[in-house]
């Protein structure tokens, strides 16, 4: 090939790239599952969200700091497993006394092997929410107690921060919940996570995939697989059982 032509076919390779559109985003796959994390303030019509066969899954928030409980969460769970839906839970971290709160999250939940387990790093930095350091604690407590670790939540400030001052931790062992409400996810941070499990793509700070029988506020989720994968995987933590939280 001649020099000429050479870089004739890299200008026009260059000018193709600049052109060619962006990676649709999963969302818009039909075959692609989806997965909703609410909480007491989020409203729910179960019929008209069972309309809408993607969302084969529902994270609820269940605990907060070292006492409050969500006063929805036992009755959703019991409604969202009697429909088909897969299960999962949340701990919304907050400063101070982490093993208390772990114990008081498990204590709650009790989840049974199929039960997704996770923790919400709102803030890994803030003075008011759970910091890094805590968050290792917590994530301890709860291998000691269940024999698995919780799915962790954090945006891209928390992840960076984790990546740079926590490498070698046990965050390694924890599954992503990332949270990066754009069309797509090319910014997770690198050293702890090789990418994400879940991610939090949805929600009203961008609404990009309304779902039936929820309103604007519902934060929505996509899986880094197929529906299939979904599945099998859930709830991508396993372990040795330790004891039942009484």
């Amino acid at each position: 090939m001649n020099l000429q032509v050479a870089v004739l076919l890299a200008g026009l390779s260059a000018t193709y790239a600049q052109l060619a559109p962006a990676a649709t985003p999963p969302w818009k796959n039909p075959g692609t599952a989806l997965i909703i994390d609410c909480y007491h303030a989020n409203n729910i019509d179960w019929n008209l969200l069972g309309t809408e066969p993607r969302v084969v899954a529902i994270i609820h928030k269940a605990t907060v700091g070292a006492r409050k409980v969500d006063p929805k969460y036992h009755a959703r769970k019991q409604e969202a497993k009697q429909r088909g839906y897969l299960w999962g839970s949340y701990h919304l971290g907050l400063a101070g006394h982490p093993e208390q709160q772990a114990d008081h999250y498990l204590r709650t939940v009790k989840p049974g092997p199929d039960d997704l387990i996770a923790l919400d790093l709102e803030d890994v930095t803030s003075k008011r929410f759970m910091n890094a350091h805590e968050a290792t604690r917590f994530i301890n407590r709860v291998k000691q107690r269940l024999g698995r670790y919780p799915v962790v939540y954090v945006n891209r400030r928390s992840a960076a921060h984790i990546t740079h001052r926590f490498k070698n931790t046990v965050f390694a062992h924890t599954p992503l919940w990332y949270a990066n409400f754009a069309n797509r996810i090319d910014n997770v941070p690198k050293g702890v996570w090789p990418g994400y499990t879940l991610w939090q793509f949805s929600s009203e700070i961008l609404i990009q995939q309304p779902v039936p029988g929820t309103e604007t506020d519902m934060d929505v989720n996509v899986f880094n697989g197929s529906m299939e994968d979904l599945r099998a995987k859930w709830p991508f933590t396993s372990g040795a059982p330790g004891k039942t939280p009484s």
